[in-house]
């Protein structure tokens, strides 16, 4: 009700700044002026005789006078002969409808123009009401600041330490992750996610780069669990930014050969390898299927490109042989497509890629994962 009445009143503003102008009338010129005039006549002659202006002073002042006194009379004689004339009548029929106009639409158009782009059954929301919502509907900064206004009056709660500093991360705002895991750490105690978690934070702080602080955090967790993934991942990487590549191509290696099936970080791992030894990524390149050991892809980075080439051409080979007799292996088929790509070998990846969809016909969901892949290289048509 007090929109309506405030709208009610803007409206009634904006009506009254239109008609104020039009209901004001022009001022009449006529017998006044000529009173006026005539007086100013009297008073130069007065002016004259008394010696204060000189002849020639005297007469310019009285033509000048008598000139508006004679426009003035003129004035007076024109308003008294047409008084109700057809100009007065039709100015005043303009102002009129000029009038209308702002009484009429200027408030239906604005009604209209709320009603389309307003929401006037919107109901109010007090804030007391907005901060009980649910979780759902509220934006994630909101939530951010509720979790940092709990941790304020409660500085130990290590869990809401917890909680909050992946979303920290996502965000961004890699100092209050790392402020985050680091009160996570000193009070809910030592494990090796946790160290890997803080590592990670202090890496995303320094813009990517694996400092002295993150690589002992990556070792820490390394120390409690030996199979830390995301530990092993960032080690390697601190080898390859200190310039040790094989050392590095050497631990993700090992990570995708001790890869669980399925594992969401497999392809971040085999990037890595591809941008610093494509041979590393062949096909074996993960669990599940034969390749060439950590110490293999250690050897074969002392090959020439040639004894390199002729290495994984032979690995390829053994693959694309062993996919006849077992054709179901959709992660054979995925590495050796992707295998061919990676050689420039594109003809032999698409025969590969018609081969795999013959022996996975009647598998819709393996069928996807190879229609994805296909899409994703480029083969199609």
């Amino acid at each position: 009700m007090t929109l309506w009445f405030v709208l009610a009143l803007m409206t009634a503003g904006a009506v009254f700044a239109v008609l104020w102008p039009l209901g004001r009338r022009a001022p009449l010129a006529g017998g006044s002026d000529v009173a006026v005039y005539r007086d100013q006549l009297d008073e130069v002659e007065r002016d004259r005789a008394a010696g204060l202006i000189g002849e020639r002073e005297a007469e310019a002042a009285r033509i000048e006078v008598s000139r508006r006194l004679i426009a003035a009379a003129d004035a007076e004689a024109a308003t008294d002969a047409a008084p109700s004339g057809a100009a007065s009548g039709n100015a005043t029929w303009r102002r009129r409808a000029v009038a209308l106009v702002a009484l009429l639409l200027l408030p239906l158009g604005a009604a209209a123009l709320y009603l389309r782009l307003g929401a006037p059954l919107l109901p109010g929301q007090p804030l007391a009401q907005r901060q009980a919502a649910g979780p759902e509907h509220r934006s994630i900064a909101e939530l951010v600041a509720r979790v940092e206004a709990h941790l304020a009056a409660n500085p130990d709660d290590g869990r809401g330490w917890e909680v909050v500093a992946p979303v920290y991360f996502r965000m961004g705002r890699y100092e209050d992750a790392v402020t985050a895991r680091r009160h996570a750490l000193r009070l809910l105690g030592e494990t090796a996610a946790r160290e890997a978690d803080l590592g990670e934070a202090l890496v995303g702080a320094a813009n990517g780069i694996v400092t002295d602080e993150a690589k002992a955090a990556f070792e820490r967790a390394v120390r409690h669990d030996a199979n830390e993934f995301k530990a092993r991942y960032y080690l390697g990487l601190a080898a390859e930014q200190d310039g040790r590549r094989k050392d590095a191509v050497a631990a993700w290696r090992e990570l995708l050969t001790q890869a669980p099936p399925g594992a969401p970080w497999i392809e971040m791992v085999r990037e890595s390898l591809r941008r610093i030894d494509p041979a590393a990524v062949a096909p074996g390149a993960d669990g599940g299927a034969p390749g060439p050991s950590a110490a293999d892809i250690a050897a074969a980075s002392e090959l020439s490109p040639e004894q390199r080439g002729a290495m994984v051409s032979g690995m390829v080979a053994r693959l694309a042989e062993r996919l006849k007799t077992d054709g179901s292996d959709v992660e054979g088929w995925l590495r050796l497509v992707r295998a061919y790509v990676v050689l420039g070998r594109t003809a032999e990846a698409r025969a590969a890629a018609a081969d795999a969809r013959r022996a996975l016909a009647g598998e819709p969901d393996k069928l996807r994962r190879l229609d994805d892949l296909i899409k994703g290289l480029g083969l199609e048509g």
